[in-house]
């Protein structure tokens, strides 16, 4: 198949060609509001043109929008600006590509959204730090396959159609997500009634039953190893679900000096450092592990407090966000401690409704563990159309 430059069959970086007065409105588009996802403007705010004459990117409707800053670039943030005046404006860490008549936006689109593109992309950035980004000439000398104009839009249409399933399986999940917060909504609406107790009082009666990990000298990265006992960290509680991630073990002979920090099934994980906040509950299935200084491990008392209801009110319920802010306000890194996670106060229902949440909740994340695994086979396969439709055989 015929491949050109894309510069050669696209403007990229146009320079402003608007005839408008100061006071006419223009769509502003920040970084935010470019989905990673989805492929498009999500959302606009409306601006007059005179105060984003200078200093932004210009860009018309149906241009499409690259993120050339590190991390942006590589999480995909691509899009088509679909916004409802017909100028725009925007950060300055956008590259616009225009396309000619040569060649149909929604083709290149799906060609720049390749992994493939954002991968040599990443090795051609400039700069340092998380201030590196992709250079305007590797976006223009790019090579992009272009047969005639009618076939790169059936090969979008295919593309588009394959997108949408996944756009439908991930809008289902959101919808599971939705019904989850419902069902902890239901259950909270009698809450004025139940006791309010704090974290620490739901605590299993053993030692060190809120603690954090090992610090300092007790575990150096050093003494990881390639197989062993499982070292579990931020990543495996970032998503406010239990997920393997990042594999960190340490020895037997290590994990001897360490056994006070082993986590257990039903534990409450929270992460105190880095991202904090969030929380997952250690699945039935663990091997044996320990946590590291990242999280507060949470062993609680069973017969007062059901895992999945202390999970979604430290989530979910608003003296939960109250009790962080509040708490936390004024940190200099607005960390938490095992401090304020003990004395956070739960309103605590009798354990048979809890353990009726529980249930219910557990219904919901087997039917999105189904969704899951079908997203994924269905982002398999769109890669594997991705490669194909580029390569000339689709």
């Amino acid at each position: 198949m015929n491949r050109v430059r894309l510069a050669d069959v696209a403007q990229i970086n146009p320079k402003w060609n608007l005839a408008a007065h100061s006071d006419d409105p223009i769509s502003f588009v920040g970084m935010a509001q470019l989905s990673d996802v989805h492929g498009c403007v999500m959302s606009e705010d409306t601006r007059k043109v005179g105060d984003v004459r200078t200093g932004f990117t210009p860009f018309e409707r149906g241009d499409l929008l690259v993120a050339k800053i590190t991390p942006c670039f590589e999480n995909g943030k691509i899009g088509r600006a679909t916004i409802g005046n017909r100028w725009g404006a925007g950060s300055t860490e956008f590259h616009v590509v225009r396309a000619n008549a040569a060649l149909d936006p929604a083709y290149a689109l799906h060609f720049l959204r390749r992994k493939e593109f954002r991968s040599a992309g990443k090795l051609r950035m400039t700069g340092s730090g998380g201030q590196q980004r992709v250079p305007a000439s590797y976006v223009s000398e790019v090579k992009i396959p272009l047969p005639p104009l009618e076939e790169q839009r059936r090969i979008a249409a295919v593309l588009d159609k394959a997108d949408q399933l996944r756009a439908q399986r991930r809008q289902a999940l959101a919808h599971l997500d939705a019904l989850t917060q419902s069902i902890f909504d239901d259950l909270v609406k009698g809450s004025s009634s139940w006791p309010s107790v704090s974290m620490e009082s739901l605590a299993a009666p053993t030692k060190s039953s809120i603690r954090t990990g090992p610090f300092g000298s007790q575990l150096l990265t050093s003494e990881f190893t390639d197989e062993g006992i499982a070292v579990l960290g931020i990543d495996n509680a970032v998503q406010n679900s239990f997920q393997w991630k990042q594999r960190r073990f340490i020895s037997e002979e290590k994990y001897g000096q360490l056994k006070r920090y082993t986590v257990h099934p039903g534990d409450l994980i929270v992460t105190i450092m880095g991202t904090l906040g969030r929380a997952a509950v250690i699945p039935d299935a663990i091997p044996t592990a320990i946590n590291t200084k990242h999280l507060c491990c949470i062993t609680l008392n069973r017969t007062l407090a059901v895992p999945e209801y202390i999970h979604a009110y430290f989530l979910q319920h608003p003296k939960a966000s109250r009790h962080l802010r509040q708490t936390t306000k004024g940190s200099i890194m607005g960390g938490l401690n095992m401090g304020i996670i003990k004395s956070m106060p739960i309103s605590l229902p009798p354990v048979k409704l809890q353990q009726t949440f529980a249930m219910r909740v557990a219904a919901v994340e087997h039917l999105k563990d189904q969704h899951r695994t079908e997203l994924a086979e269905l982002d398999t396969l769109f890669a594997s159309l991705q490669n194909r439709a580029f390569e000339g055989e689709l």
